[in-house]
């Protein structure tokens, strides 16, 4: 998962609309086991520096493509990497995998290795990993369960369309938490930098993604928005939003984490001080104050317009520029739409595992 700048804006009250009628629906999920074992060896230190390598076992049905997240408790920065794409924003690490080891069957395994820096003092073990977004604790159980009983939010002005949407298309949700009135700005307003962000890929690549219809799926939240942003889920309190929005999506929608069907972008309406999003493995995970700028509360929509080009260019599979370097993969995303993608950047999608997203 890969992070840009976080700006925290102040949310008005959200306009009261007539209330939604819920129709409760039963999914067809696939109750998937999951789980996962890691296992973290440092194997050489040295002055500002150290090696390691990361293990992984899937436990759990196979996967096609993994993202393994931790965070550091003493400081340490990884600094180069092999066998992975690692990126870290404070404390929190994210490796997801290459091309050529992202497909692990049931006790199937790989791993992965890289150079750190750390204080010269204290170097721990992360106490902690996820796997697509589940705990590696060594045992497994179901991701969901059969015939789930699901409420998503119908409401009058915005039905939702019967039936899955068409796989290969980007598929986008805002969650409303119980206790935040329902605001048909929301949707629209994300719904409107999703299309902005479609015309600008058409733009840089000559082709673009599909978005569906509707544009943006309005799902119920089970929780106020204070169990949101208060429940741990992860080391790090910047994903805690993120990650249970996602988790819940995931459980109620029968979507998966890589998703080969379609790319996701999930939206909140919860924000805690320390909360934060990204983007990666087809999925972009956006919280309160992301949702606040789609609907106009958050002020230069050009800066929410190239915040959601660069957390898809992530869900596509690039990287974070290491330099502000004119790509909006970089800061340059906050000049939009005075940013492009280069000529590699451009490569890398249409050749990667989205590319066929793309016509």
């Amino acid at each position: 998962m890969h992070l840009r700048p976080r700006i925290v804006v102040a949310a008005t009250a959200a306009a009261v609309v007539s209330v939604a009628t819920a129709t409760a629906v039963t999914n067809t999920s696939y109750a998937a086991a999951a789980g996962c074992r890691v296992t973290y060896t440092v194997g050489s230190t040295w002055a500002g520096g150290f090696g390691a390598n990361v293990g992984i076992v899937n436990l759990g049905d196979p996967v096609s493509g993994w993202t393994l997240r931790w965070s550091f408790a003493a400081g340490q920065t990884v600094t180069q990497a092999w066998n992975a794409t690692v990126t870290q924003s404070g404390s929190a690490v994210t490796a997801v995998n290459a091309s050529y080891n992202g497909s692990l069957a049931t006790n199937g395994s790989t791993s992965f290795g890289f150079n750190g820096g750390w204080n010269n003092a204290s170097n721990p073990t992360p106490t902690s990993f996820t796997l697509n977004g589940v705990a590696c604790t060594g045992s497994v159980t179901p991701t969901t369960s059969p015939s789930t009983p699901t409420t998503p939010t119908v409401s009058p002005s915005t039905p939702t369309s019967p039936g899955v949407p068409p796989v290969r298309t980007v598929r986008a949700y805002w969650l409303k938490p119980t206790d935040v009135a329902y605001d048909q700005r929301y949707p629209d307003g994300i719904a409107n930098v999703l299309r902005e962000a479609q015309r600008y890929y058409r733009q840089e690549l000559g082709r673009t993604f599909a978005l569906n219809n509707p544009v943006v799926e309005v799902v119920n939240g089970d929780h106020p928005h204070a169990w949101y942003e208060d429940t741990p889920n992860g080391n790090d309190c910047y994903w805690w939003v993120v990650f249970n929005m996602q988790q819940e999506l995931m459980r109620k929608l029968s979507l998966r984490a890589p998703d080969t069907r379609w790319v996701n972008v999930g939206e909140i309406s919860a924000e805690a001080l320390c909360s934060g999003g990204g983007g990666g493995g087809g999925w972009v995970i956006l919280s309160g104050h992301d949702a606040d700028g789609a609907a106009g509360i958050g002020g230069n929509m050009n800066r929410w317009y190239g915040g959601m080009v660069h957390e898809l260019g992530h869900a596509f599979g690039l990287p974070d520029s290491t330099s502000t370097d004119g790509t909006p993969m970089s800061a340059s995303f906050y000049s939009y739409p005075n940013t492009h993608f280069s000529q590699a950047q451009k490569t890398q999608i249409l050749n990667g595992p989205y590319g066929s997203f793309f016509s």
